[in-house]
């Protein structure tokens, strides 16, 4: 029997009800002013000259406000949020030194976060770096727009197109892929020609094909169109397909777009897609391959049981590091480009230039802002593994094979990890019943988001990094406020274990799927 814990006390009433009827107190800000100086994180360069603000007023709206005056921006409906951060840094001041960063909430001031804790001190100029956050605002899903049923097994993958929150496609047990309309909520196409489960599904990065990875060791392309096959089955492995991942927009050679397979036969494959022939063979690892990542610098990342994480060139197959910080099997990776890699040319709007020059030129650039700090291009890579900790990587740093952070706080195995589309966040799933929130530049825990009561299988961010939704074993989907930790909204409604879940990148749309059978449209 439960131990029931006794009543309060007439005293501990008591006392409570005095601390309730006393009012606190608001906090007084000195009087006095502090300097300013804003500099743009990306380029790592001053922002007009050091401003001089009283310290009663240097609240994060006010700065946004001041900063945006500074970049010739005074419309209110023409602002750019930002995010600030402050970095201490040692003597000569370097990037590499840089000793601790600080996020200011959103509703934060400069006294209570810096001047109060000694941080720093009102004689010294306030020097902070910002960062655009998305200048769309993603609304919190909040109700099932659609429940729609044709598999005839579990759902074991998801994905929404690059281009539009219009097309999902999913992988199922039934040997199935399925491409959905979720403007109608009805089916659109039946991918057939596996044999066995069909475990993970992509989109190409424009839009037009779909890759599927099966049980049955193949791997299949489809037109995203007409959901014809492209083509037979690319045969080669001697295991199942377990990921899968696109070569990068802006890399492909014009009309030859690539894709590279993990397989549990411990190789990775690179195949010409039009040809359906494996170009290189990446073999290495000792064991299964769990997660494959293509770079946007041209480098491919792999996760295996094995314990490893293995970085190889993706023109020559040639391997080039191997990480071993892990205790455990390696599940799943994520790169802090995953989001831009995956979008292609499209922007939230799903608007595509004309050109074929131009759409790999906005690709590239795209890449290039969303890796770029301090003048530098810098992909970072987090791992997620059965030892019950998550890694921090750079693999373009000075040390790529020493781990930039130890992200210790699950009391359970990790089963997927993403960063946040901006970049400034990683969350990662556990099967502790939690979803933990991390600093992408320095690995420091931010918070947990506690509701699930069963292991959460995966998490996805809304494309303005506001939001995450998660998906559990508890048959339910939560939708969670990145800024405050809380719930933004409950998502009950599948009848059993929830094992996929996206967003689409116009924010407009979750979809989701699991041992129900069905696939749940989740819109505002």
């Amino acid at each position: 029997m439960a131990t029931v814990v006794p009543p309060p006390s007439k005293r501990q009433k008591r006392e409570a009800a005095e601390r309730a009827a006393v009012q606190e107190e608001p906090e007084l800000i000195p009087e006095g002013s502090i300097r300013v100086q804003f500099v743009d994180r990306t380029t790592n360069t001053a922002t007009g000259p050091s401003v001089s603000v009283p310290l009663a007023q240097a609240t994060v709206k006010n700065l946004e406000i001041l900063l945006n005056s500074l970049n010739g921006v005074n419309e209110a409906r023409d602002r750019i949020p930002y995010r600030f951060f402050h970095v201490q840094r040692k003597k000569d001041g370097s990037a590499e030194d840089a000793e601790q960063e600080q996020a200011l909430a959103d509703g934060a001031d400069v006294y209570s976060a810096l001047v109060k804790p000694a941080t720093i001190s009102m004689e010294e100029e306030l020097r902070l770096e910002y960062a655009p956050q998305a200048v769309f605002r993603v609304r919190a899903v909040s109700r099932c727009a659609s429940s729609i049923r044709g598999h005839g097994e579990p759902i074991l993958a998801a994905q929404f197109s690059p281009s539009t929150s219009s097309r999902l496609v999913t992988g199922s047990g039934d040997s199935t892929a399925r491409v959905w309309d979720c403007d109608t909520g009805t089916p659109l196409h039946t991918l057939e020609g596996h044999t066995s489960w069909v475990l993970c599904v992509s989109y190409s990065p424009d839009g037009s094909l779909i890759a599927t990875g099966s049980n049955d060791k193949t791997v299949r392309i489809w037109e995203a169109k007409t959901g014809k096959p492209l083509g037979g089955a690319m045969k080669g492995h001697a295991g199942l397909v377990r990921s899968l991942a696109w070569e990068p927009y802006h890399l492909q050679e014009a009309g030859r777009p690539r894709l590279a397979s993990s397989s549990k036969d411990a190789t990775i494959r690179i195949w010409d897609v039009i040809s359906k022939r494996a170009d290189i063979v990446l073999s290495g690892h000792r064991a299964s391959v769990s997660c494959v990542r293509w770079g946007g610098t041209g480098l491919i990342y792999t996760s295996s049981q094995d314990k490893t994480i293995k970085v190889w060139d993706a023109s020559s197959g040639t391997l080039v590091h191997t990480m071993t910080a892990h205790a455990h099997w390696v599940n799943h990776l994520a790169l802090s480009t995953d989001f831009v890699l995956r979008t292609g040319f499209y922007d939230h709007t799903g608007k595509a230039p004309p050109t074929e020059e131009e759409r790999i030129a906005t690709a590239k650039t795209r890449f290039l802002k969303a890796a770029t700090i301090n003048k530098k291009v810098s992909e970072k890579l987090v791992s997620a593994s059965d030892d019950n900790l998550v890694y921090l990587w750079d693999p373009l740093g000075t040390t790529p094979t020493k781990p930039v952070a130890r992200l210790n706080g699950h009391q359970k195995q990790i089963n997927h990890v993403t960063f946040s589309p901006d970049g400034l966040y990683v969350a990662s799933a556990s099967f502790d019943n939690s979803v933990k929130l991390w600093n992408a530049r320095d690995g420091k825990f931010i918070l947990t988001f506690r509701g699930h009561v069963a292991p959460v299988y995966q998490c996805a961010f809304s494309a303005d990094s506001r939001l995450l939704v998660s998906s559990s074993k508890d048959t339910t989907l939560k939708c969670w406020d990145v800024r405050t930790g809380k719930i933004a909204t409950d998502l009950p409604g599948h009848e059993d274990e929830v094992y996929a879940v996206d967003w689409s990148p116009d924010g407009k749309c979750v979809g989701s799927g699991g041992k129900d059978r069905a696939v749940r449209l989740w819109k505002n």
